[in-house]
């Protein structure tokens, strides 16, 4: 698996891994506007030339905040979701921002496993976030 900056020719495999991982996905038109413009920053995993994974953050001034992270169900429990994160970590700490935020949900445990692997602790929680569940509100200071 490689992870690149994601570009507009990954868009339908993007969009078919959103309406398989989330229940409310973003449209093309909203993830298009997302990879083009200058206060985000995307990357996609590639496995022979498609896209199993993607994930990406906003960007104001020196902080990051993480929209989404997503790998398509049957290539789960690869590290692809590990590597996109740590591919965003990266790209933050070279770019000098003082921190990365996101938003998890409080059942999500495998997702908060990952992020507190990697640095994450919990900040606060946003009540009824996703509507019917809490979101617990993660940051890594860098």
């Amino acid at each position: 698996v490689s992870i690149v900056p994601m570009t507009l020719s990954h868009l339908d495999g993007v969009c078919r891994i959103e309406n398989d991982c989330f229940a409310h996905p973003w449209s093309s038109q909203s993830i298009a506007k997302h990879i083009a413009s200058p206060q985000t920053c995307y990357f996609a995993a590639l496995e022979g030339g498609e896209v199993v994974g993607y994930g990406g953050m906003m960007v104001v001034l020196d902080e990051g905040h993480i929209t989404n992270i997503a790998v398509h169900p049957a290539c789960r429990r690869r590290h692809i979701g590990q590597a996109l994160l740590e591919e965003l970590i990266r790209h933050a700490k070279t770019n000098g921002f003082a921190f990365l935020t996101l938003e998890v949900r409080a059942s999500n445990d495998p997702a908060k496993g990952l992020y507190r692997k990697l640095g994450f602790g919990e900040a606060g929680r946003r009540p009824k976030y996703y509507g019917d569940e809490d979101a617990l509100l993660m940051t890594l200071f860098l």
